[in-house]
This record gives structure tokens, sequence and C-alpha cells, in this order.
């Protein structure tokens, strides 16, 4: 009689890999098999690379503001003038400190007795699992499969891209110089964090939307400030523009647009979305259902439609966050495993948009509030009238909170701000543990303090009797 459970992971991303550092925790015998390299697009050309070159970008962003802190260099009133972007160096530290994230969680799941097998998986019914390497195949005995595939950057069949001027964006670490022109197309999370960054690195930027504001996702009025700050600063938004088709002429892209307009740079980006890595790794023969965009159906606590097969992260089309994916990992092991767990709630998931302002959100949104989905009483309090922000040359953002009627109980919040993804801990905290506004507002914050205005929006929320959002 086996007295050990065979876990099988497929896909070495942060819901792969979290999975499996739990399930070792748990007493399971473990192999997590993984392609490209531990990490997954996360780590290796998604969130680590992007919010790395977007720390450079920060700092050009930085020096552009300087000069309203009185700050100067002879013979410039604009510090980032007196700095060049060497695009090769930056593209070689982002790979560079990528490749070191990916060895260090190597590291770490071997030394938790993780076995790591470099290939593809696919299931062979329930309790099987078929690893393709390099040396040919093994048949793997699974008690307890996940399937953490992630997804892959969508392709337009009209836009195809070829990894020197049409680009995705795994394929923009190849860049060795700075485009003249960057069309990107797509005004999604995506795209609008890599408009911006370029944009703060000194490209000329044209950002292709096919609704009337950027990041038509995010909170509206977030999405407003951010399109006033990119336009403000330069970049070239195309609003209500569809593209249609991109091609390579000479040494330049021309994309073109629905309405028969065309528009023209050195590169394109195409950030138009994903596409789940379901197919050929025998879910369906399984038992496993897929919706109707390719992506795996799972429950709260990441269970199939399937006995004993799990699934994690972007594959399922839950929520497209390395957060999310994790928490989805480690869920599923400390259900299948018998461990104490509790549903996924993504009520609680504090999300950010690394822009220039970034955005940060929790709990409900302004959207839900609007649409009577629910009762909920707002503050919003603009980021001009803190002291830190003056302080700091911050004039662009805000402070939202929701809160219940007659308790007080936080249910949401948004903060626009420089470092927004720092910010938002404290709203997250609270929405997690359903603290009240009066709680929030009683705890003690520094001052000047960016987070002031959180206690403060908080301060202003106490005793309303009106569900409407009010600005200050």
């Amino acid at each position: 009689m086996r007295l050990v459970t065979d876990v099988v992971i497929i896909g070495g991303g942060p819901g792969g890999y979290e999975a499996a550092l739990v399930a070792g925790q748990l007493r399971g015998s473990v192999t997590l098999i993984e392609r490209r390299g531990l990490g997954g697009s996360a780590v290796l050309t998604d969130v680590v690379p992007s919010k790395t070159l977007i720390a450079t970008a920060e700092v050009m962003t930085t020096l552009r503001g300087a000069h309203e802190l009185g700050l100067r260099l002879d013979g410039t009133d604009d510090l980032a003038d007196a700095f060049s972007v060497d695009l090769a160096a930056v593209n070689d530290r982002v790979l560079r400190l990528a490749a070191a994230q990916s060895a260090d969680i190597g590291a770490r799941l071997r030394a938790e007795g993780v076995r790591l097998i470099e290939g593809t998986g696919r299931l062979d019914g329930t309790e099987f699992v078929i690893a393709e390497t390099a040396d040919g195949e093994e048949r793997l005995r699974a008690d307890i499969i996940l399937v953490a595939t992630g997804t892959t950057p969508r392709e337009l069949p009209t836009a195809r891209p070829d990894g020197e001027r049409i680009l995705t964006w795994t394929q923009l670490y190849g860049l060795r110089e700075l485009p003249e022109r960057l069309i990107v197309v797509g005004s999604g999370v995506t795209g609008a964090e890599f408009a911006s960054a370029y944009n703060a690195l000194g490209v000329d930027v044209v950002l292709v939307s096919s609704r009337d504001q950027v990041l038509p996702g995010e909170d509206a009025e977030a999405g407003r400030v951010v399109q006033q700050v990119f336009e403000r600063s330069g970049m070239t938004i195309l609003s209500r523009s569809r593209a249609q088709a991109a091609s390579v002429v000479g040494e330049e892209v021309v994309v073109e647009l629905a309405d028969g307009r065309t528009v023209t740079g050195s590169h394109c980006l195409m950030a138009v979305g994903s596409t789940p890595n379901t197919v050929g790794i025998g879910l369906e023969r399984a038992g496993v259902d897929l919706d109707e965009r390719g992506y795996v159906v799972v429950d709260k606590v990441s269970r199939t439609t399937a006995r004993g097969v799990y699934a994690a992260g972007d594959c399922t089309g839950v929520f497209a966050l390395a957060s999310v994916a994790a928490m989805q990992g480690r869920i599923a092991m400390w259900h299948s495993l018998g461990d104490a767990v509790g549903p996924l709630d993504l009520r609680t998931v504090a999300a950010n948009v690394f822009t220039a302002p970034e955005i940060a959100t929790v709990g409900v949104s302004q959207a839900e509030v609007d649409a009577g989905l629910v009762n909920a009483h707002a503050v919003m309090l603009p980021l001009h009238t803190n002291a830190r922000a003056k302080m700091r040359g911050i004039t662009d953002g805000f402070v939202k909170v929701f809160c219940l009627p007659i308790t007080g109980i936080v249910i949401g919040g948004v903060v626009v701000a420089p470092i927004a993804s720092e910010l938002i801990e404290g709203l997250s905290m609270a929405v997690r543990e359903k603290l009240t506004v009066d709680q929030l507002a009683q705890s003690f914050t520094v001052y000047p303090s960016l987070t002031g205005s959180i206690a403060e929006a908080a301060r202003r929320l106490h005793g309303r009797s009106t569900d409407q959002t009010v600005s200050y």
C-alpha cells in the first residue's frame, strides 16, 4: 500500500512553483515539469522583466521633475536631458535579473525536495502525466495533478510579430536601441505600461486604443488621470481607433486602422491580449472542461471538472495576476492534501497597474457602485492637497475609499500615485479584515505621508448618510 501522495505539476510559474512548495511541506512527493525556465512567463518574460524596465523609466520620470524641486544642472533645466538611455544595457540588466530570479526559485525547490523535469507535460487520463524531454518520454504516476501552463501573447493573423519590427511584449527585451517611434496597439494594462515606460525613456510613443480612454478595465477616474498625464508628457493617443493590420515596409512599420487611416513608426508592440496554453495537453480527454475561450474551468478551490485534477494561474482565466496564480496553486494543494483551506476570494485581491502614475485597486469598483450592484458610500481625495505630495512635486492622483452604509465596513479602494503599489496595502488589509472606516481613520499615520490621505478619506466617511461619491 502506497503511503506517499504523488503530486505532478505541469508549469513552473507562480501557480506551479508555489503549489510545489506547499505540497512538499505537506509531505507530498512532488514532480514539477517546466519547459522554458522556472518562474514561467511571470519571471522570464512578463512581470519581473517589465517591472525592471519600468523601474529604469521611473528614474527618468523623477529626473524630468527635478527642476520643480529646485534642482538644476549647468546648461539645462531638465536633468533628464543630461542622461542618455543605453537600451542594450537596460535590457541586459532586465534579462540578467530575470535569470537570477529563476535560478533562485530552482534552488529553493530543489532544497525542498521537489523533482524538476525540463520538458513538456500532458495528461494521460487523471492518474498519469507524460513528461516529454530531450531524452524521451517518462510516464509519471499522479494522485494529484496541477495544470499551471499559463498563456501566450495573442497574435493577429494580419499583424504577425517578426521579433524585429513587430513585437509581442516577450520580444521587446531583444531591442538594442531605443525605437524612433513606437506604436503600441492595445491600451489595456500591458499596452499602457509599456507605452508609459518607453515614453519616459524618451521614445516618441503612439498608443492605439479601441476605447474612449486608456485602461478601460480600471477605475474610470483613474484611467482619466493616467491619460491626461500621458498626453501632457507628449504621448499621442488615438482613442476609438481599432488596429486592423500591421506590416513592415522597408525599415518602418505601417499599422492600418479600421477607419482607413494608417500610422507609421519604426517599431510596433502588439498588446492585444493572451491565449491560454491548454491545447494538446490531454485536458479534454481527461474530462477537464474548458470554457469557450479555451481557459480551464475551476471552482474557488482550484478544482477542475476531473477528479484529482486542479488548475492554477493564467490558464484558468480567473485573474491574470502572479499573486492570484500563486494563491490558486497553494489553495489547490491545501485542499487536495487535506489541510485547512478557504476558497479564493477575489474581493480581497490587490492589483496594480505600473504606469506613471500607478493605479492600485482592491475590492469593489466604482463601476459596480454606479451600476447599482453594490450600495456603498465613497470619498475621493486628490493628492495635490496632501502635504507630502506637495513636497515631492506630485500633482496628479487621488485616494478613493468605499464603505458599506450603516456599518462603515471598508469594501474597496483606489489609489492613483507614483507608489500606489505600496500605498494600497493598508486598504487591502482593511478589506480583508473587514475593518470599518472609523478603525482605519483611528490608526496612526506618519505626518507628512501619502498614507495620510487614506486615513483622511476614512475620517470623511464617518457618519455619511448618502451613497454618492464625493470628491474634495
